[in-house]
């Protein structure tokens, strides 16, 4: 979206890109993955999902390259989706007491200034989608 909150036409030409990857991997049995708990009734498989279905057709040798492109196309927006449910998290760690140095404990990194970065990193990814 531009600056002025108007769709652009870039911006309708890769959200068509986007579909066309989606509609690719339904094809590829997508649209028999099982819902996850936390979906709507009749909402679609998140990219997330989609992306991991593109992966495990991939160990097959004879799959379809189309169904490899989709899922590559679809990364991004998998990636965005992730750094939403982190930012999520990262909220919610904060709003039931966690400090910054358990955080660093339970994502790994080695100091709470480290969680706190990285928090701004997921947080400054998501202002600039």
């Amino acid at each position: 979206m531009s600056c002025t909150g108007r769709v652009t036409s870039d911006d309708q030409a890769r959200a068509a890109t986007l579909d066309s990857f989606r509609r690719a991997l339904h094809q590829a049995d997508g649209a028999d993955l099982a819902p996850r708990p936390w979906q709507h009734p009749g909402q679609p498989p998140s990219d997330t999902d989609l992306v991991r279905l593109a992966a495990w057709r991939a160990a097959d040798a004879a799959v379809d390259a189309d169904v490899v492109g989709a899922g590559l196309g679809l990364l991004a927006s998998a990636r965005a989706e992730l750094d939403q449910v982190e930012a999520g998290l990262l909220f919610a760690a904060r709003a039931s007491g966690m400090t910054f140095q358990q955080i660093a404990g339970a994502l790994g990194l080695g100091s709470g200034q480290a969680a706190q970065q990285r928090m701004a990193r997921v947080l400054g990814r998501l202002d600039r989608a």
